[in-house]
């Protein structure tokens, strides 16, 4: 039987898909990476605003001791401070989950290509199934037309023999 006609096209388009396999595992791990990422920005941010917390209740506190008034305008000068590393870290936050989302969505491009391209070697599969079938049909036909042709011409051979038997 011949060889199928599109084979190249199933190397190239198996190769793609191999391709397509490799980038969403890429873009999955670079995902991960970003998540993990804004995790740890995110449990820093946790940090800061809990001491935050912490500090305004001190400062909370020492305004109902009647603590002097130098000490409690050192905690409102520390807490803008604090306050400001908050705003600082929220901000880094933010951005990491702009990140992240550009992250994602490069994941999914990278899955619906994926998609595509095994919906493309899964057709080439079938039609390969199929042709392979009709070549078989072929051959059968191309046998059973040789088999009448032999069959017609011993057919005639001993015709010409059973002539030949009684003429002679």
């Amino acid at each position: 039987m011949e060889e199928y006609p599109l084979e190249q096209l199933v190397a190239i388009k198996q190769k793609r898909l191999e391709e397509a396999e490799k980038v969403l595992a890429e873009k999955k791990a670079l995902l991960a990476q970003e998540q993990e990422k804004l995790a740890s920005l995110e449990k820093k941010r946790d940090e800061v605003k809990e001491h935050y917390r912490a500090k305004l209740d001190q400062l909370r506190e020492k305004l109902d001791a009647g603590t002097p008034t130098d000490k409690i305008q050192q905690m409102k000068e520390y807490l803008k401070i604090v306050a400001e590393d908050l705003k600082i870290e929220e901000q880094k936050v933010q951005n990491q989950q702009k990140v992240v989302a550009a992250a994602e969505q490069q994941v999914e491009i990278a899955r619906q290509d994926l998609f595509k391209k095994q919906k493309d070697v899964e057709k080439l599969k079938i039609h390969h199934k199929e042709w392979t079938h009709e070549m078989h049909k072929i051959e059968e036909q191309k046998e059973g037309v040789a088999t009448d042709e032999m069959g017609s011409a011993m057919h005639t051979i001993k015709k010409a023999e059973k002539k030949r038997k009684k003429h002679g």
